[in-house]
């Protein structure tokens, strides 16, 4: 009720509608979460984890069961969702110093501001050290680097001030101070969360140093509620590879892959103890929109930019690679004039489809540089004639974590099979099977009765230019 009445407060207590026609476009929210595994909340499986908001999209809106980033890697997916472009061509392709690149962007939410949209961005930009107004966005508040869970510094309109309190709270207030201030306007607001991610310093280089002792932080409040649950892992967890060269590499200094390796069970707890303040913000976005009389006339997208490993492989935080655990991510909308309740979708969808998705529903022409699809004909219940029925994977090698070193790669994942083939390693390749071996624990790139797959797959690579 205390929050009711709060709400009353920062928005008036009216619920009239504004007149124009503008205001009959839809609201856009997008809201971005970092890191968050695609089974990382209750409508997905997860076993213990507590998600009421973000649950309550996929019961009233749609989920996308096989959503993809096309680059497993936070600064890449960041611009693809933005731009609806893969990495190789909005040219963010990894996460060292790219702040210049970033500037010269062409993202919805900018395309949008010219169509008379008011536009935010309020969270995390990552894609460079720069927390400078990037084009397109009337109102701006970028956490400096990447962001620090307690007392953060922004860059709000072009001032650096320190904000008091914790992350995640921070950026909804400021969410909500902007839909307030938006309300005679149809708005874009792009909220692109600190967690799920630990506290870390990136330099230019891309190498990463621990702030105030790193880790994930939850809010005070939740701190400790997990604390004496486990995760059900997955049946590759803990798995040592025995057929996967790049990952069977003596590195100095590095153990062979398996449970010592792993995700330790304390950080997924944490993680989920961080993302319950992002589930509230949710909630109270939604509250809002509810008490302008504007939810259902607004489109609401939830992601996250890629997965994370929970021990799969034996693997932490190498979440590079081109396994599913790294691909695959959330993405729910919520939108009831077109959205069927409690939808769920087996097409492939992919990060670079948000942007062309979100022009459509805004009833904007979509620019030939975009190469990602509408979701819209799929929300519809449509299934084109010519819905992907596979798509690339792209990663460029860096020197962060030693594991990964040298193992940049392009892949190509169809409905059934995934081919990883390596650009700095010769001789480690993958292939598989993913109807037959979903958790890819079996490499066939050897088996002659997969002869004649690994020549097609190679020739859907080459159709990428590759």
């Amino acid at each position: 009720m205390v929050y009711i009445l709060f709400l009353m407060l920062l928005f008036g207590c009216t619920n009239e509608k504004a007149g124009s026609d503008d205001l009959k476009k839809p609201n856009i929210v997008f809201v971005l979460v970092d890191d968050l595994r695609w089974d990382e909340f209750g409508a997905a499986g997860h076993n213990y984890i507590k998600t009421p908001n973000i649950d309550r999209l996929a019961v009233e809106g749609a989920r996308f069961l096989n959503a993809f980033a096309t680059t497993p890697l936070c600064s890449p997916s960041r611009a693809s969702f933005l731009t609806g472009r893969y990495a190789h061509s909005h040219g963010i392709v990894d996460n060292t110093e790219r702040s210049e690149q970033s500037y010269r962007l062409h993202t919805f939410p900018a395309q949008l501001d010219t169509m008379g949209y008011e536009t935010a961005f309020i969270g995390k930009w990552h894609m460079g050290n720069d927390n400078g107004e990037r084009p397109g966005f009337d109102y701006w508040a970028a956490l400096k680097g990447q962001g620090k869970a307690i007392d953060p510094e922004f860059n709000i309109n072009g001032q650096e001030i320190e904000k008091v309190g914790y992350v995640t709270d921070i950026l909804t207030d400021l969410s909500l101070d902007f839909m307030k201030e938006a309300k005679d306007k149809p708005f874009v607001l792009y909220l692109s969360h600190k967690g799920l991610h630990p506290n870390l310093h990136q330099a230019a280089d891309g190498s990463v140093s621990k702030v105030d002792g790193g880790g994930f932080i939850a809010a005070e409040r939740h701190k400790g509620m997990y604390k004496d649950d486990v995760f059900e892992r997955r049946p590759n967890a803990y798995v040592t590879p025995t057929d996967k060269p790049a990952l069977m590499r003596k590195i100095d200094g590095l153990p062979v892959l398996g449970k010592e390796t792993a995700t330790p069970e304390q950080v997924i707890r944490d993680r989920a103890e961080m993302l319950m303040a992002i589930d509230e913000s949710l909630g109270k976005i939604m509250d809002a929109l509810a008490l302008e009389g504007k939810l259902d006339n607004t489109v609401i997208v939830f992601a996250g930019d890629h997965g994370y490993w929970y021990g799969e492989h034996g693997l932490n935080e190498e979440r590079r690679l081109a396994y599913e655990e790294a691909l695959r991510i959330p993405l729910l909308v919520r939108y009831p004039p077109l959205v069927k309740a409690g939808s769920t979708y087996e097409q492939m969808a992919l990060n670079i489809d948000v942007a062309p998705t979100v022009l459509e529903l805004t009833g904007n022409v979509l620019p030939d540089r975009v190469e990602g699809k509408s979701l819209v004909p799929l929300l519809k219940g449509e299934t084109p004639a010519d819905w992907r029925s596979s798509f690339l994977i792209e990663y460029n090698t860096d020197t962060v974590w030693p594991r990964t070193l040298n193992m940049g790669y392009r892949a190509i994942r169809t409905e059934r099979y995934k081919y990883i083939s390596y650009t700095d390693l010769e001789g480690m390749d993958e292939l598989y099977d993913i109807e037959k071996d979903p958790y890819e624990l079996k490499n066939q790139i050897s088996n002659p009765a997969y002869g004649q797959v690994l020549i097609d797959m190679k020739g859907e690579l080459e159709g990428f230019g590759y």
